[in-house]
């Protein structure tokens, strides 16, 4: 295609989590991030108790883990510790009862059975325990590793003492978390499980009765199943310009720590584009603060001087999602900038945190990819910098939804077509999709958030439902102010709109977030994030969740002035005056226009998010020199 501009992405996968053999078997098929989970449960005297219900808690306990059991993907690592099971009396009462490898149903549940309350109540000790019980992660390589803590009381043994405990094994790796359910807790006990699950990386669960138990501890072991799947080449970033690895045009894995600043050294020529985006994958719904960011930078020179920076927040505390920081060198129009010269440059992510937040190092995923110039002597179409037809009241599609399963992350995001598609969510989550569009279309889509039953006293809580857009080159696409991509959640209804303005070359000149990423089509990426504390919200596990898709307008031939409407899409299906293959499910092949074959290289960030009970819409802040500004 004449002027077409082609990503050059290179992707290797990092080997897959370590374990016993059934277990690495299950981690290789599912890629690094399928993790792992150990059950740990409270066996103490307490448990023998009625729960109110005419059962033991014990009973409601084997009940609810067998229900997880049921839920979980086919042969998930997971595995089951027990404490206070073997003796009245004994702080080193604690025992793994059944290994963690690739899933048995049957086992574990025969395993769970077996066991009886007796005693003690061992709580730190069983963490660590429960710590080495977990696959070991290969070089390079991080997972989700999830201890899921199923208590009734608080720890009565003391020493070692489970909060300090929790944050020592939480600083320890990039990808471990510790989510605790309390059964029929409050006071004090309730305390050290909240304070278990912050310093741990994950989430605190209550469980009033047998129903919540269950919901809940579902909730959680969904999570570790569902882990964002990482993807990459292993690189560590250097300290300071000096000792900044030399990167190519590729897909890389990095960790990042509280207030740390990586450095990255590329060469880049002089006339073409370069596209750089980091996304930092914190544990789901870990503990954040709303002015906790990403940054990114491109720096030049002595590494003072910047070309473009962006800065991204969580804006919002119920809990950590993916967050996307993403800058780019687009040379001026003239050729007269500081970084418009071939050179050694910098790529800069740093990532910022307050006090009381998130700990842990965060699996950081960079992508770095080059679109050569327009070939001589073409002149591009003029920019497209306004919505039209695709602005909020836009018609989308209508109909009965068709069930469709969202991805865990930008590497497997799951591809849409035209049309009306239903999925559900849980709390903490972040769900995944791609769409296609190529030159002269846009994006343009609606969530809808569903009405669920509610808890108890339910109806008082509110969370958050929120959609970010991104490019095929991972930047997030601002609402332009058109759009409304965050919505309070309260099991009612809530919907939210999205979209981009139409892909066009010379959109690379505009100054407005909004239209400045839109320059080169292919796979735009959709992500969808329910907040944390809708987990205090909805009586089902999961959340309904509805997408109405469409791509607008007629596919070009290029991106040059006057290139006519393509009459077939790529592989010969006819092209829909809406964008879409007429008939067909989803967007299927990669790229689009001038972007051929970087779909399952490059994918979507973070969510925009909000501060429970106010409504935030995240915003790109940029400073220093702009190449495209006029500042270089």
């Amino acid at each position: 295609m004449a002027g077409g501009a082609l990503f050059a992405l290179v992707a290797a996968v990092l080997p897959a989590v370590a374990s016993v053999p059934a277990a690495r078997e299950a981690a290789e098929r599912d890629g690094p991030g399928s993790g792992s989970l150990v059950m740990v449960l409270d066996s103490s005297g307490s448990m023998a108790d009625d729960d109110g219900t005419g059962r033991t808690r014990m009973e409601s306990a084997r009940k609810a883990v067998g229900t997880v059991v049921d839920a979980l993907p086919e042969g998930h690592p997971a595995g089951l510790r027990v404490y206070g099971a073997d003796r009245p009396r004994g702080c080193t009462d604690t025992r793994l009862v059944r290994p963690v490898s690739a899933l048995d149903r049957a086992a574990m549940k025969k395993a769970v059975a077996g066991v009886q309350p007796r005693g003690d109540t061992p709580i730190g000790l069983s963490l660590r325990k429960a710590a080495e019980d977990l696959p070991t992660p290969s070089a390079g390589a991080v997972g989700t590793r999830t201890i899921l803590l199923i208590s009734d009381g608080e720890d009565n043994c003391g020493t070692p003492a489970p909060c300090e405990v929790a944050e020592e094994l939480g600083r320890k790796s990039a990808g471990l978390r510790i989510d605790t359910v309390g059964f029929q807790v409050e006071g004090a006990a309730r305390e050290q499980l909240e304070c278990v699950a912050e310093a741990g990386n994950g989430r605190y669960y209550d469980a009033p009765d047998a129903d919540a138990l269950a919901r809940q501890l579902q909730r959680s072991a969904q999570l570790s199943a569902d882990g964002y799947r990482l993807k990459g080449e292993p690189v560590e970033g250097g300290a300071t310009t000096a000792k900044a690895p030399s990167m190519d045009p590729g897909h890389y894995l990095d960790t990042i720590g509280p207030g740390e600043k990586r450095y990255y050294a590329v060469s880049l020529d002089a006339v073409s584009t370069a596209d750089f985006a980091a996304t930092a994958v914190p544990q789901a719904g870990a503990a954040v603060d709303s002015l906790d960011a990403l940054s990114t930078g491109l720096a030049y020179g002595d590494g003072d001087s910047t070309c473009d920076s962006d800065t991204e927040r969580f804006l919002q505390q119920e809990g950590a999602t993916p967050l996307t920081s993403a800058v780019s060198r687009i040379r001026s129009e003239d050729g007269t900038r500081s970084c418009d010269e071939a050179g050694r440059y910098w790529l800069v992510v740093e990532r910022q945190s307050k006090k009381g937040s998130d700990r842990a190092r965060w699996p950081l995923e960079l992508v770095y990819g080059v679109e050569p110039p327009l070939a001589g002597g073409v002149t591009p179409a003029q920019s497209r910098p306004e919505y039209g037809k695709g602005g909020e009241h836009a018609a989308l599609p209508t109909g009965d939804p068709r069930d469709v399963r969202g991805g865990t992350g930008f590497n497997d995001a799951t591809p849409l077509g035209r049309g009306v598609w239903r999925d559900r969510i849980l709390p903490s989550q972040t769900l995944w999709y791609r769409v296609q569009a190529g030159w002269g279309q846009q994006v343009r889509y609606d969530v809808e958030f569903a009405n669920e039953p509610t808890v108890d006293g339910g109806a008082a809580t509110y969370s958050y439902g929120g959609t970010q857009l991104f490019t095929p080159a991972r930047f997030p696409v601002d609402s332009g102010g058109e759009f409304r991509s965050t919505a309070m959640y309260s099991g009612k209804p809530a919907a939210l709109r999205m979209g981009s303005v139409p892909v066009a070359w010379t959109n690379r000149y505009e100054s407005r977030s909004a239209v400045r990423p839109v320059h080169a089509g292919g796979d735009f990426y959709i992500a969808v994030t329910l907040g944390a504390r809708a987990a205090e919200i909805a009586e089902n596990p999961r959340i309904g969740v509805v997408l109405r898709v469409a791509v607008l307008g007629d596919e070009l031939a290029g991106p040059e002035h006057g290139a006519p409407a393509l009459a077939q899409k790529p592989g010969g299906t006819k092209a829909g005056n809406d964008g879409s293959a007429a008939g067909a499910a989803d967007s299927g092949g990669t790229g689009g226009a001038g972007w051929t074959g970087i779909a399952a290289a490059v994918g979507a960030g973070a969510a925009v998010a909000l501060t429970a009970g106010f409504l935030l819409v995240r915003g790109r802040r940029r400073a220093g020199t702009q190449t495209t500004r006029g500042s270089a």
